[in-house]
Order: structure tokens, then sequence, then C-alpha cells
């Protein structure tokens, strides 16, 4: 076996790896040379520098693994690996230590005004009196986000005497305790924290998660820490909100755009900014060379990773049913209220005669794929349920009347419990229950507006108004409802987003009951 590294990773990284095989280091080459060198080797190590194509891909003939040393893949072309057969691998776990260590030194320092008080020093004042600090203990912690990072700064924050809360609705309260920490709504988190930090991916339903309207739910005197992703917070709102004193002060390592040549971020008072250095240590780029060093050895050894990022080669027959139970679960996991408590999947017809578990690690990779950058798959969703505390039932139902095969998903939550189901049709995924609705949902488009709503004239006509206002085309719509003038749900496939603006004048057009979006296009790299 010969392993390529293409990028510079930490020399105890690369002498594990020879301890297994013959390794070879060249860094810096070219897209021709590095085609034409890949052909020679079983296993390729990356960093961010090195951008590894389809056409990369297809040259490497004999590569097995390929290995990004940190956690983002999209230098990789990861379909294209998959559809070779070639596992990508990942380590997400090597920065945790030091993202979370970041996240305390920036609420130290906001808390007590160290940046403030050095520049005042470097100035030859002598600002004693002004600069005024807070403790951190018996203050409330509130945790957006509590993944591997966020229960590591939770624990933390524990150590200092404070309150722990949490917003995240992909994991079990039970979970959530074991951590101390107590889960709430996140108006209740933005309202009670004294801090507040994230911790989550970016994704559509992550962008701006943090902007004007959730500022005004903030004490005067919180303070805001994101070390998370550049996008999830407006910055140009936290600018606003610092301007005029509506919170206290806000410390950024990551930015929407990098680096932030025009944030109106870099002029705001009371803010510490950082480039982005929050996995910059010498241990946890140590930490992340040993493990990707691991997983390419486990790899080659013949073994399962349990950071691969995309699922063991699949057989043809096999990849449409799991396309579609992703998909299942992400209609179902974005239609939810609440907290999920428990995940119910029943398999039906022809899927009795399937293996599941590719199909179970479909549901749970679109559950959780807007709450967590880690990908989800037959190798790892055990392990990501189990972390999470999701509890997962699984049924076989030999009857199926009307369909080949039905999937249905049901998320069980602390408000009620939400059910979609769906089948493959020639190949094609269709969604063709929504709790008690049955329609025929074809996914052309990526974008869904669904309204629950009293049937009646003329609703159908204002919500196309407001639509067409918006400049949004409707692809298609489906209607489905218990009884004529009664309850009814319909469900329009757009070209294009609906946003807060346009839903929230839905929402108030006699007889909706509820309006809610479903996008397909989820990640946002």
């Amino acid at each position: 076996m010969r392993i390529l590294v293409a990028d510079p990773i930490a020399d105890e990284g690369v002498a594990r790896l020879r301890q297994c095989t013959s390794v070879d280091v060249k860094t810096n080459l070219s897209v021709e040379d590095l085609c034409n060198e890949v052909q020679n080797y079983h296993a390729l190590v990356v960093r961010s520098q090195t951008r590894v194509t389809a056409n990369i891909i297809d040259r490497g003939r004999n590569l097995q693994v390929i290995g990004r040393a940190g956690v983002g893949v999209d230098n990789i072309d990861v379909e294209a690996a998959t559809r070779c057969g070639i596992v990508v691998v990942n380590a997400p776990a090597g920065n945790t230590v030091a993202a979370t260590e970041h996240t305390m030194a920036l609420m130290l320092a906001l808390a007590r005004n160290v940046t403030q008080a050095d520049a005042e020093m470097r100035k030859g004042t002598w600002a004693r009196g002004k600069l005024m600090g807070t403790e951190l203990r018996n203050k409330t912690l509130g945790i957006v986000g509590l993944g591997n990072i966020g229960t590591q700064v939770a624990l933390r924050a524990q150590a200092f005497e404070m309150r722990t809360i949490a917003y995240d609705p992909y994991i079990s309260a039970e979970y959530a305790r074991s951590f101390k920490v107590n889960l709430v709504s996140l108006e209740e988190l933005l309202s009670q924290a004294d801090y507040i930090t994230l911790h989550l991916p970016l994704s559509s339903a992550t962008k701006n998660l943090i902007g004007s309207v959730e500022l005004e739910l903030m004490k005067p005197t919180a303070r805001l820490i994101n070390c998370a992703r550049g996008g999830v917070v407006d910055e140009f709102a936290v600018a606003a909100a610092l301007g005029e004193g509506r919170i206290s002060g806000a410390a950024f390592d990551v930015f929407s755009e990098e680096p932030p040549t025009n944030s109106p971020i870099l002029t705001a008072p009371r803010c510490i900014l950082t480039p982005h250095l929050g996995a910059s240590t010498i241990e946890a780029q140590t930490n992340v060379s040993i493990d990707i060093a691991e997983q390419v050895i486990t790899v080659l050894e013949g073994r399962m990773s349990k950071y691969a990022v995309n699922a063991p080669h699949a057989s043809p027959e096999i990849i449409p049913f799991v396309r579609m139970s992703e998909t299942v679960g992400s209609f179902a996991s974005q239609l939810m209220e609440g907290q999920i408590r428990k995940v119910n999947v029943s398999y039906a017809g022809d899927l009795q005669l399937s293996d599941f578990e590719p199909l179970k690690a479909g549901v749970i990779s679109g559950i959780l794929q807007r709450a967590t950058e880690d990908r989800v798959n037959l190798v790892n969703a055990e392990l990501i349920a189990r972390q999470r505390g999701l509890k997962v039932i699984e049924e076989f139902d030999p009857e199926c009347v009307n369909y080949s095969n039905l999937l249905t998903v049901t998320l069980e939550t602390n408000k009620g419990s939400t059910s979609v189901s769906g089948t493959v049709r020639d190949g094609q995924t269709r969604i063709v229950r929504i709790n008690n609705f049955w329609m025929d949902i074809g996914l052309t488009e990526n974008h869904f507006l669904l309204c629950d709503h009293i049937d009646g004239p003329g609703l159908v006509g204002a919500i196309g108004t407001v639509l067409g206002q918006a400049g949004i085309n409707i692809s298609s719509m489906h209607l489905s409802r218990l009884a004529p003038r009664g309850e009814a749900l319909f469900v329009m496939a757009l070209d294009e987003p609906v946003g807060d603006a346009q839903k929230n004048v839905i929402q108030v057009i006699p007889n909706i009951h509820t309006v809610r979006t479903v996008s397909l296009t989820d990640w946002i790299p």
C-alpha cells in the first residue's frame, strides 16, 4: 500500500502512517502533476489547499481512501469518490478542545474587558475606573447547538459555576441532562442568557439565525459569541445593536466573508475579533493529523472508519431507496415542532425484502443534516443517534395496499408528532403522505410551501398573489382535504425559497392555520 500526502500535516501524522506502510509527502503539486501521481497510490491525504476533483479521482485507479485532515470536505468531490467506491474520511474531533477553549477565552475576555484594557495600557492610559468587569459565576450561559463542542463548553462553564441552558431540537432531553444542561426554546434562551455562544453548522435553517428580531429578545447586558460558522449571525444587525447599546458585547472568530473586509462588525464598539483561530493550536493540528492517519489506516486494513463521510459502496438497486429515506427524514425534521423525543420508522411492501440498515441510516442522516456538520451514513448512523440520545424504533408491515413500497417516518416531540411517508416509483422519490393527508408530490423542485388550512375558495389566489409580488414562481400545487370545507393541506413546489416576510403575510390570511417551508438544498458549504 502506498499513501500520498499532498498537503502539509503535522509530522506526528506522517510518522503514524509510516508505521504501517510507504508514505510520500509531495506538497504544492499542480493539478496535472497530481493527476499523474495519484494513479500510483492507494490513499490520498489532503487538508484544505488541494482540491480533489472528479478528474483526479478518476485518475486514481488504485485509490481506496481519501483523507481530509480537518472537518469540512468541500474541497473533495465526495459524490465522485462514492461513485468510484472510494471512502472519504475526515477528522472532526481533533479540534474540539481547541474550539472549546477559544470560546471560553473570548467569554472571559468579554467579561473582564481584556482587549480594551490592553489597548488603553498601550496608549499610556490607566483606565481602571471605566473598565469594570463582571464575573461568570452565577451567570446563565445559553448554548445554541449542543454537539461535541457545545457540550464541552457547558462542562467548562459549569466549572465557573455558571447555569447552562441550551437550544438544540435534535437531541433528547435525557442527553442534555447528562451534561447538567436544561433544554429550552430559542426564545427562552435568548431572553434568559447572560452569555450566548453558538455551536452549529451553517445551513438554510441556521443562516442569520441570530438577527435583529432575536437580538431584541436579549438582555441589554447580554454578550454574544460566535466560534461556529460565519453566516449564522447577522453581522449588520449585531453591529447596530452594539452601536445602540442594546447588547453589552460580542466576540466573533468566524465571519460571513473571510477575511471580513466589508463587515460593519470591524468597527463596532465592545466587540472582540479573532481571525478564525478556533482550531489553531499546536495540539489540535497534531490531533487532527494523527486522527486522519488512523482513519486512513483503518480503511486500508479493510475495517470501517467511524469518520467516513460517504456511505460505503452500495448496489445500484438500493441507492434510490436510501435517497428516499434521506428525503423523508429531512421533510419530517423540517416540519416538526418542539424537542425531539423519539423516531419511529416503518417499512412496508417491497421494503420488507431490503437491507434496512442503509434505509435507517438515510432516515437519521435526513433528520440530522441541518443539526450537525458530521456526515451521517451506514457506518456512523447508530453512533451519532446514540450520542444525541435519539431513540429510533423500527417496525415492519407486510401490508401496503396502494404502493409497492412505503417508508414512514414519525417524529415524536414535546409538542406532538409529525409523520411523513415516501415511496420510490420509477427510481424517483415521491412524498405521498404528510400527517393525515395523502397526496403525490414529485421532487422536481427544491423548495416547498406547506399550509394547513380550512378548505374554501380564494385561499390559493391569496397566497399566489403574495408569492407573485415577491417574484416567487409556483411550479406545482398539491391539495389534500379530509372533507369539503374541512381540514386541508396544500403543498406548493416553488422555484425560489419563501422568505420570512412572505410567510408572515400568508400566516394572517383567514383560515390559514400554519405556514411551513421545506428545502431540499439545505446544506451551505
